[in-house]
């Protein structure tokens, strides 16, 4: 019986591992194959995490699917359950999740609005596809079908109150306040316009690859923000701890 698992040649220590290219047995010998995207620290990864890279799917595009755009593609497609001309909500205009939403979300078709803190932040939002910007707290012109917020704290009453009855809000962080998860919730509200309101902590394996497969065919070039080689690691880190990144940090090596 061949092992699940098989040597890694390249050990990389806080960086994604979608272009890792393993020599498993269960892929063609020539086969490039990719697992979730989570840091890797160990010297093997399970053949059970790792799926073949799509042709016309690019390693740097790759490299960016696990996490953020997995956690988009749950939250899009398997919670939210929105349909093509429906209305939604992005909190947020240029984080890795937020870019995700916006550009998948066109994509299928739907009404994409998000809010921004600055200019700048709502144009990138615009550029991926979204139809409306809003700044934070902003009042909708109507209320929307569904609501994506990954900031958590100082946005989840404006998510609650800007989604329509029998709507759904998605949240997938704890990112504002401090990563603070203390909030307060109207709950009359809530039962009263039977909103559901569900969280999302990245995916599945089988949504893994049919986000791959959806990416590919529609032909999505994720947005990266910014590539830096190996040895800059370290800036990457910092603009992500300093919140100064726009979607993705690709790390080259």
């Amino acid at each position: 019986m061949a092992s699940p698992h098989a040597p890694v040649d390249r050990f990389l220590k806080g960086i994604n591992t979608a272009d890792l290219e393993l020599m498993l047995s269960a892929f063609a010998s020539d086969a490039e194959v990719i697992d979730d995207g989570k840091s890797f620290t160990g010297d093997a990864i399970t053949a059970l995490n790792a799926v073949p890279r799509p042709e016309g799917l690019d390693a740097k595009s790759a490299s960016v699917m696990g996490i953020a755009w997995l956690t988009a593609y749950r939250m899009l497609f398997t919670q939210a359950k929105v349909r093509a001309g429906q209305t939604v909500l992005v909190q947020g205009s240029s984080g890795g999740v937020t870019t995700a939403l916006i550009q998948m979300g066109s994509a299928a078709g739907f009404r994409v609005w998000t809010t921004g803190r600055t200019k700048a932040k709502r144009e990138l939002a615009s550029s991926l596809g979204a139809e409306r910007t809003f700044e934070p707290s902003a009042k909708l012109p109507f209320l929307v079908d569904a609501v994506f917020d990954p900031a958590g704290a100082s946005t989840i009453s404006h998510s609650l109150s800007s989604v329509k009855p029998g709507g759904t809000v998605v949240s997938c962080g704890i990112h504002s306040e401090g990563g603070s998860s203390d909030v307060t919730i109207d709950l009359l509200h809530l039962m009263a316009n039977q909103i559901t309101l569900t969280g999302v902590y990245t995916g599945t394996r089988d949504e893994f690859v049919n986000l791959l497969d959806f990416v590919t065919a529609a032909g999505i070039k994720p947005y990266i923000g910014k590539v830096l080689p190996l040895e800059r690691a370290t800036e990457g880190l910092r603009d992500i701890w300093e919140g100064k990144t726009n979607g993705k940090i690709v790390i080259e090596i």
